[in-house]
């Protein structure tokens, strides 16, 4: 490719982020002005509200715990608790996620509501009659029998007034991440009362660790009446967010997993995301439930707090009919590429036993499919290089006249049939193949701590090495913007070897800067994952062998 076909590939890689912020990030006033129109009709709402005075005193998470009686639950997947107090579920471990490879550690996703990083789900009844006790996070529950869950075995909690009624939950758990909580009140009076069912998440504060990469939400998200709803934890504390949805989940999604709620289907209800010393994800009910003298009403929600893997987040979009439930994965704009060249990848694996391997063989097939349009591509550049000299001879020929060299160089093309831009094209093609395969080593929690062979333990990771400690042979570690490791190296290797074939710039200064660009991008993409450099090195490998040996069989007719 010669310098013009550089830029022009530069400047069209450059276009796709600025088309991108044009237009599929949303216009911020816009959102605000429709968001204060919704709040405004919201606010008319006659549902009871959530709100709940409560004073907490802070405690370490082993002193929390230990302040209620608890119904531990325990599946193949997570271990935790429910406490009895507030019959919240805030205390929730992965089994099978460690939180760094270094550690044995589990990584703990939920915790009760007065330690620091407190995170938790809460459900129930509510009523607009300030007369009628209700259960909330003071009230103290009671077992019913059962005080274990698990995927066998339910429990059965009950709270009961000084005015006739009793509250239960029937608590049921699946063998991974699902709790379906069936609720009821009874009413022994002779008096009629509405109520209307809720779920709630809280947390405490914004987490540690949060990603802020532009191309990943982290926050309140939800689908309501099939739009989704993406709202970040800035946002919010500015802001509240508030609508009315007859369909639809809720949650709180993190990079790798995921607390959400789904609402009783067939009933409308008002989600809110909203902060005041707490962030809040709800919904309630928009229409009583009627609860007449001497009898029962009964409502149902799913809680689903779990790691995003994408087999099981899809599969309880399906079987539990969640509308949209698969985006609490941030697939991103490109999903139509990202979202295939997983499952690609994730059959690979399966396949081959390792991610590394998985990501080598998928780089393959997409030089396979793209074969014959690399083809085309090389052919012209061969053509371009096979006509340096003519070109130089022309242009020392013409160089007083800038129209004819123009003239000359067009006929030149034509005659041996070469289009200039044509190179742009296998550049061109990666760029979305690049983007889709950054974005699935960057969200998927299978990527995680997988590792390839030798030193990459975690291709979801740089790589660790450097070139300036001899990739680990000398005794010292280097500054982070040091680590350039051995894969990011073997990249700009094949960069520049790849440079070599194509065209070189007839201008000497052009030369001098494209021969510095493998050097460029081996600094910018050494803190890329480093399964996302291994899929460039080897894809640079296959399209220069693809590209000698059509060089090789490329002939023109003009005589040098």
């Amino acid at each position: 490719m010669d310098s013009k076909n550089v830029i022009a590939a530069i400047a069209l890689s450059s276009a796709v982020i600025v088309l991108y912020s044009l237009f599929f990030m949303p216009e911020q006033s816009t959102q605000k002005q429709n968001l204060d129109e919704k709040n405004k009709i919201e606010q008319k709402s006659d549902a009871p509200s959530l709100e709940q005075k409560e004073t907490l005193v802070q405690l370490s998470r082993e002193d929390a715990l230990k302040e209620s009686e608890r119904i531990k639950f325990e599946n193949q997947s997570i271990v935790g608790s429910i406490s009895l107090k507030g019959a919240a579920i805030d205390d929730l471990t992965f089994k099978d996620y460690k939180v760094s490879l270094e550690s044995d550690e589990k990584v703990t996703l939920l915790g009760p509501r007065n330690i620091e990083d407190g995170y938790l789900i809460e459900s129930g009844f509510v009523t607009t009659d300030k007369n009628i006790d209700i259960p909330n996070s003071d009230s103290t529950w009671s077992v019913i029998g059962n005080n274990l869950l698990t995927d066998q075995s339910p429990v059965k909690l009950s709270w009961s007034n000084d005015q006739g009624m009793t509250f239960e939950k029937e608590i049921t758990l699946d063998n991974k991440f699902l709790f379906t909580i069936k609720q009821r009140v009874i009413n022994t009076t002779n008096k009629n009362y509405d109520f209307y069912s809720y779920g709630q998440i809280i947390r405490n504060k914004i987490p540690d660790g949060l990603s802020n990469f532009y191309i990943l939400h982290e926050g309140p998200i939800a689908t309501l009446d099939d739009e989704l709803i993406e709202e970040d934890y800035d946002d919010i504390q500015e802001q509240k967010f508030s609508r009315s949805a007859k369909k639809g989940w809720l949650g709180v999604g993190d990079k790798y997993y995921v607390s959400s709620i789904i609402p009783p289907k067939g009933k409308e209800f008002k989600t809110t995301f909203d902060y005041k010393n707490k962030f809040r994800a709800n919904f309630i009910t928009s229409e009583p439930l009627e609860l007449n003298k001497n009898s029962t009403i009964e409502d149902s929600l799913q809680v689903i707090v779990a790691a995003k893997r994408v087999d099981v987040i899809d599969g309880y979009a399906e079987t539990l009919d969640i509308d949209k439930f698969d985006l609490v994965i941030d697939w991103g704009f490109l999903y139509f590429i990202t979202k295939p060249l997983f499952f690609g990848i994730d059959y690979f694996f399966k396949l081959l036993g390792n991610y590394g391997l998985a990501i080598i063989a998928i780089t393959i097939c997409i030089r396979l499919v793209f074969f014959p349009l690399a083809n085309f591509s090389f052919r012209s550049m061969a053509k371009m290089k096979a006509l340096q000299p003519e070109m130089v001879r022309l242009k020392e020929l013409h160089k007083n006249d800038k129209m004819k060299l123009q003239q000359e160089m067009m006929a030149l093309y034509k005659k041996e049939k070469v289009n200039p831009m044509s190179g742009c094209l296998p550049i061109l093609v990666q760029i979305p193949v690049f983007f889709a395969l950054y974005k699935v080593l960057f969200v998927t929690i299978e990527m995680r701590q997988m590792p390839f062979y030798g030193w990459i333990h975690d291709l979801s990771e740089r790589d660790p090495t450097s070139l300036f400690n001899l990739f680990g042979l000398l005794p010292y570690d280097v500054p982070s913007f040091l680590v350039i490791g051995a894969w990011p190296v073997a990249m700009g290797v094949s960069m520049w070897i790849q440079q070599k074939l194509n065209p070189a710039p007839t201008d000497a200064m052009q030369a001098k800067i494209f021969m510095f660009f493998p050097l460029f991008l081996t600094v910018i993409l050494a803190p890329f994952p480093s399964g996302l450099v291994i899929y460039w090195t080897v894809n640079n490998i296959l399209t220069m062998a693809q590209q000698v040996f059509i060089m090789k069989r490329t002939t023109i007719k003009t005589a040098t």
